[in-house]
């Protein structure tokens, strides 16, 4: 039986989460009797007193562990040999500020998987943070939005609202959000901000996240087909916030003239269709994006389209944009660069197609924070623990000596094998042209 090590995480000052809370690693070990230890850390949501309760005996550094679980990439100065990895590696589209570390994993003889690619049958992502990255994305936007706006001049009940690490979980600040919603109904939005119009990307977790802190507030879902014209006739009212999802089919066409859009065909074949999503951005005030992209596909917003949005409007109505997927110079074009919770957001100008930072000014206010999750440690830790727990047991079993196939790793973590014994598998060879580019 393999050793269990839960590493100190240490991407930024923020991440306080851990990948196995106490009470689950305490009924890992009771189920399996292995061993586990816990990195030192001073900023783990989670206390070493927690951890050693749990039956962890607390340390320095990563040696003595066989199996290493966490969170964010690890720096290469830490990496160590034969050892098995497991956090978000950030390199299965050959990122290519990760290479590094995935050199470093295969020259170290170790291996390395990924919870991205940890999936069921169907593809399906098994262990993911889900939620709690729309949670705290549209918390957030509300609060920057409430105070910029507050900044020119507009009086609005987010002004109220705080940044999501300022809650104690996500319940704490669906109650606050709820009352801001009575005070809604019951004293209206300034005029010059209604109808006031929430434009949502995707329809999957982090959506499904971002959507229940804004239901904290009475909410009218509007449908795409007639999220334009609502607009401008002038419909709703002061005392609702208007919510519209959008899906594949509202946001690309196919290129060729005439063919019907086709889901699957969007998927494999993605520069058969364009983006159709530019038609809509003179009703949104308020643009969350959460959905997953790749440069393979079309972007939803460009520079060019929020220039001519700038033009052809009398009063640009686009007020505010949280780039939750946070693909920088990806679906949201005019995203530059992630930012972290000490700065969430810079302010884009549509005019000029340039960013200055903080989001206290004129221009759309861009929240761009890579880890939104970090903001809600202790909901996010314990939903992806729960997730990961059953398959703890199978990573300290199994025999790494053994090829990938007879180690008896569970075939979901096969999978997500990147690097096994220090060799790239089959299914993630691709990844060696991007290492060649280094």
């Amino acid at each position: 039986m393999k050793t269990l090590l839960i590493r100190a995480e240490d991407k930024n000052r923020w991440e306080r989460r851990a990948p196995v809370v106490p009470a689950d690693l305490e009924k890992i070990l009771s189920d399996t009797g292995a061993k586990a230890f816990v990195e030192k850390s001073d900023k783990r949501f989670f206390s070493e007193d927690q951890f050693t309760a749990a039956g962890a005996v607390g340390c320095e550094g990563m040696a003595d562990g066989d199996v290493i679980i966490g969170v964010k990439e690890i720096p290469l100065e830490k990496l160590l040999a034969d050892k098995t990895y497991l956090f978000f590696s950030h390199t299965i589209k050959g990122q290519s500020d990760n290479m590094p570390l995935l050199q470093k994993i295969i020259d170290s003889g170790s291996t390395l998987i990924d919870y991205e690619k940890i999936t069921d049958e169907k593809g399906r992502r098994l262990i993911y943070f889900g939620p709690y990255a729309g949670d705290a994305g549209a918390i957030d936007i509300l609060s920057l939005m409430g105070e910029q706006w507050a900044d020119r001049g507009i009086d609005t009940p987010f002004a109220a609202v705080r940044r999501a690490h300022q809650y104690d979980s996500v319940e704490a600040a669906r109650e606050h959000l709820t009352d801001i919603g009575r005070q809604i109904l019951r004293d209206g939005l300034p005029a010059e901000l209604s109808p006031f119009t929430v434009g949502i990307l995707g329809y999957g977790n982090v959506s499904g996240g971002a959507q229940q802190i804004f239901d904290c507030l009475p909410t009218e879902r509007i449908t795409v087909d007639e999220i334009n014209a609502f607009v401008s006739e002038g419909r709703g009212n002061r005392h609702t916030v208007y919510v519209t999802v959008f899906k594949e089919k509202d946001l690309v066409k196919p290129v060729a003239a005439g063919a019907a859009f086709d889901l699957q065909d969007y998927f494999n074949h993605p520069e058969r269709y364009e983006s159709r999503f530019e038609q809509f951005l003179p009703s949104i005030t308020l643009l969350v994006n959460a959905v997953y992209w790749d440069k393979r596909y079309p972007r939803f917003v460009t520079w060019e389209g929020l220039k001519r949005l700038n033009e052809t409007t009398r009063t640009r109505k686009l007020s505010g944009i949280a780039d939750i997927t946070c693909d920088t110079f990806g679906s949201i074009e005019c995203n530059v660069k992630s930012t972290d919770s000490d700065m969430p957001a810079y302010r884009v100008d549509p005019v000029t197609g340039t960013t200055q930072d903080g989001h206290l000014g004129e221009g759309i206010v861009l929240l761009a924070v890579d880890n939104l999750p970090c903001e809600l440690p202790k909901d996010s830790s314990a939903f992806f623990s729960k997730q990961l727990k059953p398959f703890v047991p199978g990573l300290l079993a199994a025999d790494y000596h053994s090829t990938l196939e007879a180690s008896g790793l569970p075939p979901e973590i096969q999978k997500a094998v990147i690097v096994y014994n220090g060799k790239l598998t089959r299914t993630y060879e691709y990844l060696d042209a991007h290492l060649k580019k280094r």
